[in-house]
């Protein structure tokens, strides 16, 4: 870890978790319609996965998906305009939050149905072996999505062929109001991924270094044709499934005691420790996010929403 590499960690950290936050609050303000599931407390992921990889690997992921947006390199005026359901977002308006995707950055969403993306992604790995190319393609999805039968279905088959994807498992222990415990007859998930055969372990998702070095390994297990890989970050959501959750299935202690393991400052303090941020770096780093959000929100506010006239465009039949 070199100080570059350690600000471009905490700044993305930082970015996501003010980002969300600011997104939450323009919710409350009616700016941001439909359904919100937002990522505060799982950024560790995201940004360790997005750092272990290429640019020009492909990413699937669920509707949990401004941190991947984010951390892939959108631009946060695109995000939050899409969010706001303008012209300007990055889909023109037409996705939302649950729908962010951007082709040229080989970032394919953000799915809305729960394990519709596993067998994509499979699909997508099996073109890059036809093809020969050193591309993997992770693909990113919650613990409920695991009883799901697409889930056994594509990892069967990316067994059977040995395909280049990397199954990357977030499980921040509840899918949606129902702990994983309670619905899952195997809670480690992990051992999902053992049961077809596949090279499978767990990860401290509240640690992005842990989470790049994991994410690393498994980069380097997949392309060197040993086939697919399956992670489970252990995680946890500091907010409700989506901001229309009341939180009535678990109790304020739990979340305030993961709350302790906060990988934000975890990881500042790791690096002041370490010397490879200081004070006035963490507050400069602070200052610039605060106003990368702040212009998010007034470039997706001053933008016009989609005319009328362009409502049949995009559509495929």
């Amino acid at each position: 870890m070199d100080k570059e590499h350690a600000q471009a960690l905490y700044h993305e950290m930082l970015l996501i978790r003010q980002f969300e936050d600011k997104a939450a609050e323009m919710y409350a303000l009616g700016k941001i319609g439909g359904f919100l599931h937002l990522y505060s407390g799982e950024e560790a992921v995201a940004v360790g996965a997005l750092n272990a990889l290429r640019p020009d690997d492909d990413l699937f992921t669920s509707y949990r998906d401004h941190g991947y947006a984010l951390a892939r390199g959108c631009d946060p005026k695109a995000v939050m305009a899409e969010l706001f359901g303008r012209e300007t977002g990055l889909c023109k308006g037409r996705g939302g939050s649950m729908h962010l995707a951007d082709a040229s950055r080989h970032f394919w969403g953000g799915y809305a149905i729960v394990t519709g993306h596993l067998p994509l992604a499979a699909g997508m790995a099996y073109a890059h072996q036809h093809r020969k190319t050193e591309h993997l393609v992770l693909c990113v999805f919650g613990d409920g999505a695991s009883n799901a039968g697409e889930f056994h279905e594509t990892m069967n088959v990316a067994k059977v062929w040995s395909l280049p994807v990397l199954f990357l498992c977030e499980n921040n222990l509840y899918a949606m109001g129902t702990s994983t415990r309670e619905a899952s007859a195997q809670s480690e998930m992990y051992k999902k991924g053992c049961s077809y055969g596949i090279e499978s372990w767990q990860v401290d998702g509240m640690d992005v270094e842990a989470v790049e070095a994991s994410i690393e390994k498994a980069a380097a297990f997949i392309r060197s044709g040993k086939g697919p890989v399956f992670v489970e970050a252990l995680t946890y959501r500091f907010r409700g499934h989506s901001m229309a959750d009341p939180e009535l299935y678990r109790n304020k202690a739990e979340v305030e005691e993961w709350k302790k393991r906060d990988p934000i400052p975890r990881f500042l303090e790791g690096c002041l420790a370490n010397k490879l941020l200081s004070r006035e770096d963490a507050d400069r780093i602070s200052s610039e996010v605060e106003r990368q959000v702040s212009e998010a929100v007034s470039f997706a506010d001053a933008s016009p929403e989609p005319s009328l006239n362009s409502l049949f465009d995009f559509v495929s039949a």
